[in-house]
């Protein structure tokens, strides 16, 4: 029996803040996104393409993030993510809330 990590739940709102913390790396295409997102956690997040699409559509939509044709390394034709301006100021309003909310939670937890 090989040992498996269970699947975290995000908090809501929690996906949107994390492509757009991702992105602040530079151009990506969706895959390339979960990829990091799976990585950066260590293996405990795994993002859906079926999560993951809805909120980069979401996140154009909102002016938060643009998005653009081009080829993946693998010549594969993709469309490539980038920050907007709009969406560096969201991305430091939703950072400000999680940690005020997550704080709380672990101030009833006992944990802080």
């Amino acid at each position: 029996m090989g040992t498996r990590k269970a699947k975290a739940e995000l908090l809501p709102g929690t996906l949107d803040m994390l492509v757009l913390q991702i992105l602040l790396r530079g151009h990506l295409h969706g895959y390339a996104i979960a990829q990091l997102i799976q990585q950066l956690s260590d293996d405990l997040l795994r993002v859906e393409e079926g999560s993951l699409y809805p909120a980069l559509q979401r996140l154009e939509l909102n002016g938060w993030i643009e998005g653009e044709w081009g080829l993946s390394a693998n010549k594969r034709r993709a469309r490539f993510y980038k920050l907007t301006v709009d969406g560096r100021k969201h991305l430091t309003e939703e950072s400000t809330r999680y940690l005020q909310v997550t704080g709380a939670v672990a101030r009833i937890m006992g944990f802080a």
